[in-house]
């Protein structure tokens, strides 16, 4: 199986709306494709997460680390103005 057809049937597999051979195969694909286990494990707890709708605080150290790299981010993707 190629990433990109484990891509088309993430949400079906995640919903358990598959087929058994499906699932089997997606789930071999797991076992030895670190990229879509990361991709798919993430989507999962992240649905997870917003499924228990709960607000996670972040620690304040983290949220101004956090904060300040989305800004450095944004400030280098800025095109430059022109004159």
């Amino acid at each position: 199986m190629k990433c990109s057809k484990f891509l088309t049937e993430l949400n079906d597999f995640l919903d358990g709306s598959l087929d058994s051979k499906l699932k089997a195969e997606l789930s071999e694909h797991l076992t030895w494709c670190h990229n879509c286990y990361v991709v798919c494990n993430t989507t999962k707890k992240t649905i997870e997460i917003y499924r228990e709708n709960q607000v996670y605080e972040l620690p304040d150290a983290l949220r101004t680390k956090l904060h300040d790299a989305i800004v450095a981010k944004c400030k280098a993707s800025k095109p430059p103005t022109e004159s």
